[in-house]
């Protein structure tokens, strides 16, 4: 386990089980939760064109979701019942499917993205994660009032002369790169449970909005913590063991 081989994976997805959680409450606040699926699976279609294209990964899939988050604006409004985020998640799906059935070159990296093996990730991964998980951590305090009243009183930007846009797109560009990060390194599913899982818990559970979100993050780490070493173990994929990890986990306490 602690050595170099396993313990960058490690901290890595650390970082992201730190603040998936956090994410995920706020997305759950908002009713959007289906977002976490729809912007990774865009940024899973968007790393296998960079690759295809010659491109890091990387940043092909953090540009698509960011287009994805940031584009959601113009059509979220005339698209009811969350439909914007299922046609985001078909089409990323789609395209994802497609070029990892028809170039090899991005059949492997495709498997990787949707399984989940947190193992190949080293240096270049959590040098990338690890500084853009604490610039979220910081983002969502900033946001989090602002996010609050534009949920609960709607009218107190307009009370205020104040525009509320600002701090959706801000948020919506977040929620798109910090899930797309996600995706690229403990794969679509692993990522969504992290953000699903420990949110949907403490919603049921907590009696308060920040004990709620400290419910949530003391779920999703020590679930990631525990999903991680019987992956390692066992041997397995590590996206398929912290998914019904953490089905367990909330059936039990939910």
């Amino acid at each position: 386990m602690w050595s170099d081989l396993f313990v960058l994976p490690f901290l890595t997805g650390l970082c992201l089980a730190l603040v998936l959680p956090v994410l995920g409450c706020f997305l759950r606040l908002r009713d959007e939760w289906l977002a976490a699926l729809a912007y990774a699976h865009v940024a899973a279609a968007g790393a296998l064109l960079a690759l295809i294209g010659g491109v890091m990964p990387a940043l092909g899939g953090m540009a698509a979701a960011a287009l994805a988050g940031g584009g959601k604006r113009l059509f979220a409004g005339r698209l009811a019942g969350g439909a914007a985020f299922a046609l985001l998640l078909l089409g990323g799906w789609a395209v994802a499917v497609l070029l990892a059935a028809n170039q090899p070159l991005a059949e492997q990296l495709g498997h990787s993205l949707f399984d989940g093996q947190l193992y190949f990730s080293g240096v270049a991964q959590l040098a990338l994660v690890a500084p853009w998980s604490l610039f979220a951590a910081v983002a969502f305090v900033l946001l989090s009032r602002h996010l609050l009243l534009a949920r609960v009183y709607p009218d107190y930007f307009t009370a205020r002369r104040l525009r509320a846009w600002p701090v959706v797109l801000g948020f919506d560009l977040l929620a798109a790169l910090t899930l797309a990060l996600a995706t690229m390194t403990m794969g679509v599913m692993g990522g969504f449970a992290l953000v699903f899982v420990p949110a949907w818990i403490a919603f049921r559970r907590a009696r308060s909005w920040r004990k709620g979100m400290l419910l949530a993050v003391v779920i999703g780490v020590a679930g990631y913590g525990a999903a991680f070493l019987l992956a390692l173990g066992l041997d397995q994929p590590f996206g398929p063991v912290l998914a019904l990890l953490l089905i367990a986990v909330g059936l039990i306490i939910a």
